[in-house]
């Protein structure tokens, strides 16, 4: 492979409680130093082809294990973290070098580092047995040899701009494919509504309510141990699809301007069955079972009511999941300020009162009350969606 000549993060912390140590890292690894043993160790690293714009290392020094923590910590708080760290094994400190590099991981966890040990301190064994077996420890044994000193310099902040560098590859592909399958999932759920007289702005607020809602739960109330950040990503990418089911309603039932019979609405009831059986289908296995799982779920039970006198299932309180207690308001406060065919939007004051009639009885109260605490930025996804369409508001 190639050899990469320049990187970009040269950044090394030296942690040893002697000041000479200090220097004689500093004279090995220093651009600014011209002598025979850095020309050795040059010549070692790169042949006889020594780049002329080879750079030296950025060498920052910290005297115990307690000031080189604070150092890195600031590092990483500034987005500037170390590529690697000589730390020496024996300090005059109530930290050893072992100690230091189980606090330095702490703070950062990919921090390479190289422990610098006397053949007399601790084996390999030794350390291995506190620290675990590792990529991003070496040892060094004293006295040091410059050439090795630097071979490990260039080594370690080469392996770290190279999984850095796939690090950000890895993540630029993982929003490609994302990106990707939310177009997906906004496209089939686009289909589904298409087949019903509803707005395609329906799908926009929707998942802008859930993730809303979802948020305030994360952060208050009872539910803050069940919500974490993959729960609200999963809600928001996978509501626009509460209502694929519709697909598979004739026209004549989806489509009625009147009322439906006892009979057709039986048949209107199976949309939220036909949509979660084809996630069903598709959950196990799946690279993204979390997220299919919630759909399935938010599906099926998004017309359940918290009182049980819901659909398909009859279920009552917290046997309805989470996420479709969520999704089953955010539709339903949808529903309420949107114009219909059938029926004109209520204004955001009514459609607020109504929602609160019916905590306990169709809604979670805890999902009522993160409605409340949160009404006014739902106000504000109607206005954006609205100043959008150019529009006048509907509040």
């Amino acid at each position: 492979m190639e050899r990469i000549s320049k990187v970009n993060n040269r950044r090394i912390l030296v942690i040893d409680d002697q000041e000479s140590i200090h220097d004689d890292f500093r004279q090995v690894l220093s651009s600014s130093q011209s002598n025979k043993s850095l020309d050795a160790a040059k010549a070692a690293i790169f042949g006889t082809d020594t780049p002329d714009d080879f750079v030296g290392f950025n060498v920052d020094c910290a005297f115990n294990g307690h000031e080189g923590l604070e150092k890195v910590m600031t590092a990483v708080k500034e987005g500037k973290p170390y590529a690697m760290a000589f730390v020496d094994m024996r300090m005059g400190s109530d930290w050893d070098g072992v100690k230091t590099i189980e606090e330095l991981w702490k703070a950062q966890p990919g921090l390479q580092i190289v422990i610098c040990t006397a053949y007399s301190d601790y084996s390999w064994a030794d350390i291995v047995e506190r620290l675990g077996t590792t990529e991003r420890l070496l040892i060094l044994k004293k006295p040091f040899d410059n050439v090795e000193v630097r071979q490990m310099a260039c080594a370690l902040t080469e392996k770290w701009e190279l999984l850095n560098h796939l690090d950000n590859m890895i993540q630029e592909r993982t929003a490609q494919i994302t990106e990707t399958r939310d177009m997906a999932v906004f496209v089939l759920a686009s289909l589904a509504e298409s087949r019903d007289p509803e707005t395609g702005e329906h799908l926009e607020r929707i998942r802008s309510y859930c993730y809303i809602l979802a948020e305030e739960l994360k952060n208050n109330g009872p539910y803050t141990d069940l919500i974490d950040d993959q729960f609200v990503e999963n809600l928001y990418r996978s509501s626009p699809l509460h209502d694929i089911g519709k697909i598979g309603i004739p026209d004549c039932i989806l489509l009625k301007p009147g009322s439906l019979t006892d009979e057709e609405f039986d048949v209107m009831r199976q949309h939220s069955v036909i949509g979660s059986e084809a996630f069903k289908q598709n959950i196990s296995g799946s690279a993204s079972s979390s997220f299919m799982q919630m759909a399935a779920d938010i599906t099926r039970y998004h017309h359940e009511r918290f009182d049980g006198t819901g659909y398909p299932e009859g279920l009552k309180g917290e046997e309805i999941p989470l996420s479709a207690r969520i999704l089953a308001l955010a539709d339903v406060y949808d529903a309420l300020t949107s114009s219909r065919v059938y029926k004109p939007a209520f204004r955001a004051e009514v459609a607020y009162t109504m929602i609160c009639q019916e905590r306990g009885k169709h809604f979670d109260p805890v999902v009522v009350d993160a409605f409340v605490a949160r009404f006014d930025d739902l106000l504000q996804v109607v206005k954006l969606t609205e100043a959008e369409k150019g529009a006048p508001s509907l509040v």
